[in-house]
């Protein structure tokens, strides 16, 4: 299915950041990343620690579409440990089922 995108938001390099995600992303536990615009192109490559990511999928999700098969392409056991890590990277934020987020779906290049 040929998807047509909006631009980018941001670049790929900005995509995982976050150490521990970084190290669940080398050690083949996190998958998939969401963020709140987009970041990637679908067959972009990331680089993290000198390894190859290939982006093989790019879509929109409500968070209330979220399963716990989600969270663990997340790097995390279900989706209330997901929701618990997240809330907490943002103090102040709510968990809004409607709000709609960028799913970046990623393998070893």
């Amino acid at each position: 299915m040929n998807v047509s995108l909006p631009p980018k938001t941001c670049t790929i390099e900005r995509l995982v950041t976050v150490p521990a995600d970084v190290k669940k992303v080398i050690e083949g536990r996190k998958t998939a990343t969401r963020r709140n615009g987009r970041y990637a192109d679908i067959g972009e490559m990331m680089e993290l620690q000198g390894k190859g990511f290939i982006v093989e999928n790019v879509y929109s999700q409500r968070l209330g579409e979220m399963t716990d098969e989600h969270a663990r392409q997340e790097g995390y056991e279900n989706l209330e440990e997901y929701k618990s890590v997240i809330l907490g990277f943002h103090p102040g934020m709510k968990w809004v089922p409607q709000m709609k987020v960028w799913v970046h779906e990623f393998s070893p290049a």
